[in-house]
């Protein structure tokens, strides 16, 4: 394992030419009449966004500003692996009792979406914890290595994951993740806690359906819950995305390296691929059109390509090995946004851990610590606070 190298964005000159060629050819295709979102992205909406792409978007702007943020590499080696040179954010609070916190992402996310929640995480008060973050970009992603060998699975991850923390000093530490960073984590907390991770907090809390054999009183409660005036209005979200908002994953899973040379060769396929979950699974935000290019350009100028990011659906649905919801003993905190993709029963949930927090928000989607940082961040530090249910969980790390 090497040492934690200092690392800056520096996308070359030719790169950035190369993608204002490829803007400059795009061919865009037509669109059927009052389409609107029914049919995916708009094509209004992806000219005017291709067009400032082209013509009106700084990236060296962005990329100063990403380059304000203390971002790390280091080699790690993971087992049948071999070593895989990881990219991470690693800020340290200037509190002495702060508690390491590893906040992991997943698709189409990055280290960008910890930029928000950093200054709130790491600040120094009486009145609440401080963490130390740790912020990786998974392999293939942003600037981190892609691993370009069959089976690398959940457990790799969590042996990638705890092997960082340990060499940056966190023998014991507490997790965050939503979307692939929820499987991720718990999955880390499953094969490393409570020794090594000692809590765990998700803002997407999903699990599998109860087998009636196995929990039937977790069952009846789900259909309780389902007749119920929170239940029919959750049920219809979540059966929505099942129907309708599932194609990416099909893809994903079985075709990746189809999709893959799209993603590569087409910066407006790219900026359409991820733009259209942006969006549908936030609700409410109010994306900038920058916003939205820093996000698409991060995968667009990514170390591996974008093609990369996308093998973990198949890498991990193949598996066999991956499960929604590990059972950890170690602490659970569970936040629940309205506009996420999809929701699940809270009997249900508090049947697979130890869940001793939770919390319910009224705005908040997909991307909650980039949409929500503040309700985010206000969570975790009521879960690990003086008088939360996670107080004191790392030995000698108050938070304070």
């Amino acid at each position: 394992m090497t040492s934690e190298e200092p690392f800056k964005i520096a996308v070359s000159d030719d790169d950035l030419a190369l993608l204002k060629r490829k803007l400059d050819d795009t061919r865009l295709p037509d669109e059927i009449n009052a389409a609107e979102w029914t049919y995916g992205a708009p094509l209004a909406d992806i000219k005017r966004l291709a067009n400032r792409w082209k013509d009106g978007y700084d990236w060296r702007t962005h990329e100063r500003k990403l380059n304000a943020l203390p971002m790390f590499t280091r080699t790690i080696a993971v087992d049948g692996f071999g070593e895989l040179n990881l990219h991470y954010v690693h800020q340290k609070s200037a509190a002495k009792g702060a508690i390491p916190l590893l906040i992991v992402h997943g698709w189409p996310g990055s280290f960008l979406e910890v930029t928000k929640v950093l200054p709130l995480l790491t600040a120094v008060s009486a009145d609440h914890p401080s963490f130390h973050v740790v912020a990786p970009n998974l392999p293939g992603y942003a600037w981190s290595e892609a691993v370009l060998k069959k089976g690398f699975s959940a457990k790799h991850y969590a042996e990638l994951f705890n092997k960082l923390m340990i060499s940056l000093g966190y023998t014991e530490y507490v997790t965050q993740g939503g979307d692939w960073g929820h499987v991720l984590t718990l999955t880390t907390a499953s094969l490393y806690g409570p020794k090594h991770v000692k809590a765990s907090h998700t803002n997407l809390p999903m699990c599998e359906p109860p087998e009636f054999f196995k929990n039937p009183i977790a069952l009846l409660k789900c259909l309780i819950w389902s007749f119920t005036s929170d239940g029919r209005k959750k049920t219809a979200v979540s059966q929505d995305f099942f129907k309708n908002g599932m194609g990416y994953f099909a893809e994903h899973s079985t075709k990746p390296q189809t999709l893959g040379f799209s993603l590569a060769d087409s910066p407006v396929g790219l900026l359409a691929w991820i733009y259209e979950k942006l969006v549908a699974w936030t609700g409410a935000y109010p994306w900038t059109d920058d916003e939205v290019l820093t996000w698409v350009s991060i995968f667009w100028f990514s170390r591996a390509g974008p093609a990369a990011s996308i093998r973990i659906y198949y890498e991990l649905s193949l598996s066999g090995e991956v499960i929604v919801f590990p059972k950890t003993t170690v602490p659970v905190g569970l936040s629940f946004f309205p506009e996420e993709v999809a929701h699940f029963p809270k009997a249900l949930l508090r049947s697979k851990g130890n869940i001793v927090f939770e919390s319910e928000h009224e705005a908040g989607g997909h991307f909650a610590a980039y949409e929500q940082p503040e309700a985010l961040v206000g969570d975790l530090r009521k879960m690990f606070g003086k008088s939360g249910p996670a107080a004191g969980v790392v030995s000698g790390c108050t938070g304070y």
